[in-house]
């Protein structure tokens, strides 16, 4: 430890006080700036080791980097304390390390790197190749040292910055009370501080503060997005919603998407022109609000009156997957409606971490709304009724329901895609799945209801069993960090690392306490920079999905190709 109070028959010269004055708290001389201990040293070698071995998704150069370095940094400080621990089992002081010593670890740390790296490059190819990616620049071979490095320097001066924030405090309220209570007084500031600064206090007001800053993107208008013509869509004329308030994503889901002419051109025959509507965070004042703003617009463009209505819980800055919604109008031959509404202005990786509050709330009001009003139509006189959410959008989703029957009862399908690792009903169906399934591949009640698949063009398990009434279909990819990331990672080994991969992961992959955590938790913000299929990528998928939920009559496999090659431009 760096801050001591010792007899001071033992203490440095330079620490004892004058005669008559008490002692106050010691230091240890301070620590010149980028000199390590050898304990931590070899830590943070075997942790940068550790951290070349592969997890879920191919990584460039950038990435890798980052992970090494605060990997590498959280090893040294595991090399710190179990060197301080040793040292007080055995009762002696900290010797300093013989210059062989450095010697002998700079040998070892080097051949390991260059061993990890080996193999780890490897591997990475091996990923690419399952996931069709292109393959790794060797400019990632400098790269990756030199990221790591930086960060792993920064990261252990933040933890001296915090150590000497501590002593600074201790030395302060030294001058009132005791040495020991002074110590302790200072860490609970220091952690409470910290506390403080990551849960509720400090950072729902970081998180208004960057929901103003992306709020200046929401005025945007993607390009592409034109304003309607058509009094089907929001924004359009009669709307009671205007284009201005739909922001930056709503304008892009009502702006774009199949005509009637183009889904009679696919189709072959007539087609109506689809209803959508969007209300955005400018359009109402509440979530409550914003949700029967967007029911009675969908009264007035007349969803209701259409075959199928579609209630869609976006991402958090309102994104809605194009290839969910217009593989829905292609498939209703235009004779469809879908509904949604915006919760918050931050990106989808942010939201994940804070917008869950938001992305239940807005859920709820806006299927219960829907519902509402479609429970008072005569029952000859309702469409079917569907839900739909990918990631953050399929928790939101998730929340207007109890459970399996709920869903069955007041839905006639559902197709949820990439669903986070936290959302309720897709953790109480995978924990409690039947034996013998794998948690990337989940079987409930024999598939009764809910089904779970990474490949919906294929036979869906599980195969031979009824699949009658509402069909509830989650989309997971073995690949996708969103998934299976949880905190637990950082010190229990999940089911997944326990069963045979999925298909597109490689069989290497293995858990490593808290290394494991940080591999999966930087794969995130990138699982969607992959090829479709693969990741956090569903939007092809979508045709299958809901061709085996809404079992359209006549539909082909010859129709999916066809629809996947307009959906992909081909």
């Amino acid at each position: 430890m760096d801050l001591l109070t010792v007899p001071e028959d033992r203490a440095p010269a330079d620490t004892v006080p004058p005669p008559g004055r008490r002692r106050s708290v010691l230091y240890r001389p301070r620590r010149k700036p980028f000199r390590y201990t050898l304990p931590g040293l070899a830590g943070a070698a075997v942790f940068l080791c550790l951290s070349l071995f592969p997890s879920l998704l191919p990584r460039t150069g950038l990435v890798q980097g980052l992970i090494s370095g605060i990997t590498a940094a959280f090893g040294y400080a595991v090399g710190v304390v179990l060197a301080a621990v040793w040292c007080a089992v055995v009762d002696r002081d900290h010797r300093p390390p013989r210059r062989r010593s450095w010697l002998l670890l700079g040998a070892v740390a080097a051949a390991g790197y260059v061993a990890a790296t080996v193999y780890g490059r490897y591997w990475q190819a091996r990923i690419r190749d399952l996931m069709d990616a292109p393959p790794d620049s060797a400019k990632s071979l400098i790269v990756i040292p030199a990221v790591a490095l930086v960060v792993f320097v920064l990261l252990v001066a933040l933890s001296r910055g915090l150590r000497r924030l501590y002593r600074s405090i201790a030395v302060l309220l030294d001058r009132w009370i005791g040495h020991r209570a002074a110590r302790a007084v200072g860490w609970v500031v220091v952690v409470v501080g910290l506390a403080l600064l990551l849960s509720g206090v400090v950072r729902d007001q970081l998180v208004a503060a960057a929901d103003k800053a992306f709020a200046l993107r929401n005025d945007k208008t993607n390009e592409g997005a034109v304003e309607p013509t058509v009094g089907t869509r929001s924004g359009g004329p009669d709307s009671l919603i205007p284009w201005e308030s739909l922001g930056r994503e709503g304008r892009d889901f009502i702006g774009t998407g199949p005509s009637a002419a183009d889904i009679a051109d696919f189709t072959g025959g007539t087609a109506q022109e689809p209803v959508r509507v969007y209300a955005g965070l400018d359009s109402a004042p509440t979530a409550e609000a914003r949700a029967q703003v967007a029911v009675d617009d969908l009264v007035r463009a007349g969803g209701f009156d259409r075959s199928l209505l579609v209630v869609v819980t976006t991402t958090g800055s309102g994104w809605v997957d194009p290839g969910s919604v217009d593989t829905v109008e292609y498939l209703a031959g235009g004779d469809s409606a879908t509904v949604a509404m915006q919760y918050s202005y931050l990106p989808s990786v942010l939201s994940y971490l804070v917008d869950q509050q938001r992305a239940r709330e807005a859920g709820r009001e806006l299927f219960d709304a829907v519902y509402d009003r479609w429970s008072k139509r005569p029952l000859d006189d309702r469409p079917r009724l569907v839900v739909a959410g990918e990631s953050l959008g399929s928790f939101g989703g998730e929340t207007a329901f109890s459970g399996e029957y709920d869903l069955r009862n007041r839905t006639a399908g559902a197709v949820f895609a990439g669903p986070p690792n936290f959302n309720t009903l897709f953790r109480e169906f995978v924990d409690d799945r039947d034996e013998g399934s794998r948690e990337v591949q989940p079987e409930y009640r024999d598939g009764r209801t809910v089904r779970f698949t990474d490949d919906p063009s294929s036979a869906i398990p599980p195969r031979g069993e009824p699949w009658d009434g509402s069909r509830v279909l989650y989309l997971l990819h073995p690949s996708d960090p969103i998934v299976l990331w949880s905190w637990e990672l950082l010190y229990a080994r999940p089911d997944w690392l326990e069963e045979a991969p999925g298909d597109d992961v490689v069989d290497v992959v293995k858990w490593i306490p808290f290394v494991t955590f940080w591999q999966v938790t930087a794969d995130m913000p990138f699982a969607g920079n992959v090829p479709d299929g693969h990741g956090h990528v569903y939007t092809t998928q979508y045709v299958d999905a809901w061709a085996s939920v809404l079992q359209p009559p006549g539909w082909t496999d010859r129709d999916s190709d066809r629809l996947r090659a307009v959906l992909t431009g081909d």
